[in-house]
């Protein structure tokens, strides 16, 4: 069974930091590219960043480049966000997302930025 399962949101103060994870399982990890996508209430899901299967290379939506940076394990199975010098513009659900032929979601976890 394939699952996605994110974890590390919460609630943070603007400028502050938050380090999401998402563990993968039930399929062939090291082969499928990652991303993190982010929704906002009544806003469309966006791409916030990805990484290809190896790790090698990376991409970022110009709103997080600088602030953001992804990064995988594959020997965990595990892909990571950092999101550093955060806004109240950042606040969404974030998912990350596996895709090769197949493509597959989690189910999302909550960031807001607020003071």
């Amino acid at each position: 069974q394939v699952q996605l399962v994110e974890s590390g949101g919460g609630l943070v103060q603007p400028g502050g930091s938050l380090t999401l994870s998402c563990a993968a399982s039930g399929f062939m990890f090291g082969s499928y590219a990652m991303s993190w996508h982010r929704q906002a209430p009544g806003k469309e899901r966006e791409l916030v960043a990805v990484i290809t299967s190896t790790g090698g290379s990376t991409n970022y939506a110009d709103s997080v480049k600088g602030r953001f940076t992804i990064s995988r394990d594959n020997a965990k199975n595990m892909v990571y966000l950092q999101m550093n010098s955060l806004k109240p513009e950042d606040t969404a659900v974030y998912y990350c997302k596996a895709f090769l032929w197949k493509v597959y979601w989690g189910q999302g976890t909550q960031v807001t930025v607020s003071s």
